[in-house]
């Protein structure tokens, strides 16, 4: 996500670093080239024309003029504005003194309400909840059994237990009834959508508010549609009131527009991005860390986090041990293959690297996942010896492991240097300060 805006947002700061002052004057097109980037990266106009005043009434004072690394207090200056823009701070899901609380998920049809929903129950229940779903999509056969599934593939409860033909206030009110006699805590309503809005679904959508006193009303909007999220958005909460936004499909959408432009536009925070297709590819928004992976500072955080949830402690804790030891074999890299599959798709997890020092490659990366699969069959063709000492891995060697993984000598050859490529970054890792920060989170190859 962001691709493409952070790319050029860099190529500015770059090139201000180059300049052997800082002047008014390429102060003024550093300014007109990051109002450029964010306009191409589909940014609202009205934000970006208040975010180009913020940064040029701050990054043109007195201090930034003077200071030692001028460039460096320019990209402060644009950090902490994209922050603002992003909502300053996370905004956490509002829940009910009286459980249970109710949450009505809307949105256009087609923008991702109905797996939003199970996505959220996931998440809510990982984090000490019992969520309940009900689906009050009346009108499309498919939709409620399209709940059913996703409900199935959680292994969480959907309401269904109402009769055909009942209004959406009615099953509504029936899921509570269900939640309160079942010690639900949570009731996620997924409503009806329509192709574009109307006032049938207002109606709707207000009479189901009234009826439920909703703690939040989120807003489900599509990334790749850009500013048209953004105006659905903003009707919506003309309309009936939005308490946030979760924004889906943002693994796929390299400009950004929508995320940088929706919070300022609505007045609504953003509290959580889709990520990927997979049910557990829901994440709460911070807009500290996206504001750093745009500019090319990385989210170590959210990585520490996805580590934390995958990882198991105690082989973390051995794989630590042995790293230090200089032990680290070609068993324990086909291990942490496996534990990198465990953390999503790979090119997300490289996003959130810093871009500076050893790392600042691994946005060039491009991941085959196939190949995690290759690298690991090779590996297991080898025999015990050659896993634990790949230096008697000889010529011969290496053509019966390919015969034996059915890949090829230059396949295994690649592996082969990946590895010593890890095993040279994972000690240098191992030592410094960035080691023994993250030393003390027991992170893989820490």
């Amino acid at each position: 996500m962001f691709e493409n805006l952070s790319e050029k947002l860099q190529r500015v700061f770059k090139n201000l670093r180059g300049e052997g002052k800082l002047t008014a004057e390429n102060m003024e097109a550093a300014l007109r080239e990051i109002r450029v980037a964010l306009l191409e990266a589909d940014v609202h106009f009205r934000v970006v024309k208040q975010f180009i005043e913020e940064v040029k009434a701050k990054a043109m004072g007195e201090e930034v003029l003077t200071a030692l690394s001028p460039a460096q207090q320019v990209v402060k200056v644009v950090h902490e504005e994209l922050i603002k823009v992003l909502g300053n701070h996370q905004s956490r899901l509002r829940f009910s003194g009286q459980p249970p609380t109710t949450m009505l998920i809307v949105g256009l049809q087609g923008s991702g309400k109905t797996t939003s929903t199970g996505k959220l129950a996931r998440w809510l229940s990982r984090n000490g909840h019992s969520p309940l779903m009900v689906s009050v999509d009346v009108y499309r056969p498919a939709a409620r059994r399209q709940l059913s599934v996703i409900a199935g593939q959680a292994r969480l409860p959907v309401f269904d237990g109402a009769p055909d033909g009942a209004r959406p206030v009615e099953l509504a009110r029936a899921a509570l009834r269900e939640a309160e006699q079942t010690g639900r805590d949570v009731v996620l309503v997924d409503t009806a959508g329509r192709l574009h809005i109307d006032e049938a679904l207002m109606l709707e959508l207000q009479e189901l508010k009234a009826a439920l006193s909703p703690s939040e009303i989120l807003f489900v909007a599509d990334a790749m549609t850009g500013q048209d999220a953004v105006k659905s958005a903003e009707e919506f909460h003309k309309r009936i009131g939005i308490t946030g936004v979760i924004l889906t499909k943002m693994d796929g959408d390299a400009r950004g527009g929508a995320a940088l432009s929706i919070r300022q536009v609505t007045g609504q925070p953003l509290k959580f991005v889709g990520v990927g297709e997979k049910l557990d590819a829901l994440e709460p928004f911070y807009p500290d860390r996206v504001a750093s992976r745009i500019l090319g500072m990385g989210d170590v955080l959210s990585f520490i986090e996805k580590v934390e949830e995958s990882i198991d402690q105690k082989k973390a804790e051995e794989l630590q041990r042995r790293i230090i030891e200089d032990e680290f074999t070609l068993a324990d890299f086909r291990d942490q293959l496996r534990q990198l599959r465990k953390l999503g798709p790979l090119e997300s997890i490289l996003s959130m690297m810093p871009g500076i020092g050893p790392l600042k490659d691994l946005k060039n990366v491009k991941v085959d996942e196939k190949e995690l699969v290759r690298f690991a069959a090779i590996v297991d063709s080898m025999t015990l010896k050659e896993r634990a000492n790949h230096m008697i891995i000889n010529g011969s060697r290496r053509r019966r492991i390919a015969r034996g993984s059915g890949t090829t000598v230059q396949e295994v050859n690649q592996l082969l240097k990946q590895y010593a490529q890890m095993r040279k970054m994972m000690k240098s890792f191992s030592g410094g300060l960035l080691g023994k920060r993250l030393s003390k989170l027991k992170l893989p190859g820490f």
